[in-house]
């Protein structure tokens, strides 16, 4: 999977830590950007995200798979700043500047095809993913959001839901939706709520509720087992984006 380990400037003396996967040969090669949750604590100890299972599967379609640690994570420049009240719009709006800033260096990159991207994210970064997606970058053709959102310390929900639904306001890329009904963090009132309010402001999203998934569905994303889930939808809407689907490159599961 060739995989590397690049720090991209992003302006102001920053740089953020980010995790390239890619197949032999010079490419250019369709991206496929993938957005990392946060986890309990403080985002500067959190660990360089690789999402394997997931990674391998697009490298094997025959991607270039990007993941960026957003400004304050990891080994990654600048600080994470919290959602000051419940303002978890603003907090998706600044995450997306992270991914959006990578994201220009990549379409710059020689292996990389400029023109054929799609972006994914995983809980916090389902939220980044969401609102990247209201900047409507170019060469994205589309968005997988993989248990996206973010809970804070007041009335979160609702402003959760207000957050997906100024995104949907303005987004004009379709999206495609995993959300199970065992998530820890999202209960099924959260994100039904959240793909209401999205989509009856206008945003293009098809929901993919799958019931429960082992012991906690928030992680269903980056478990092997959860491949017979997602896998096979993430295929179909790849085809609609005009994007490769099937895999194209021999690689183990080791």
């Amino acid at each position: 999977m060739n995989e590397q380990v690049v720090s991209v400037k992003i302006g102001w003396g920053i740089s953020l830590e980010t995790t390239i996967f890619k197949p032999d040969g010079e490419g250019p090669f369709p991206l496929a950007v993938i957005n990392h949750g946060k986890a309990p604590g403080n985002p500067v100890h959190q660990e360089r995200s690789r999402y394997i299972v997931p990674s391998r599967e697009f490298v094997r379609r025959g991607y270039v798979v990007a993941l960026p640690m957003r400004n304050g994570f990891s080994k990654s420049g600048g600080t994470y700043i919290w959602p000051v009240g419940c303002n978890i719009a603003s907090n998706g709006e600044m995450q997306a500047e992270s991914v959006a800033a990578v994201l220009e260096w990549l379409r710059g990159q020689p292996f990389v095809d400029k023109e054929r991207i799609v972006v994914i994210g995983q809980s916090h970064g389902g939220l980044a993913t969401m609102a990247l997606g209201a900047l409507n970058p170019p060469g994205v053709r589309g968005l997988v959001n993989f248990a996206g959102g973010l809970r804070t310390d007041c009335y979160w929900e609702g402003a959760l839901a207000q957050a997906f639904r100024s995104y949907g306001a303005r987004t004009k890329l379709p999206s495609l939706w995993f959300y199970g009904d065992n998530d820890s963090v999202f209960s099924p009132g959260v994100w039904q709520d959240m793909y209401a309010r999205y989509t009856g402001a206008g945003g293009n999203a098809r929901l993919v509720a799958f019931g429960e998934f082992g012991n906690d569905a928030h992680g269903m994303f980056a478990s092997r087992k959860g491949l017979p889930i997602w896998l096979p939808e993430v295929e179909k809407f790849l085809d609609s984006l005009g994007l490769p689907s099937r895999p194209s490159i021999a690689l183990s599961d080791e």
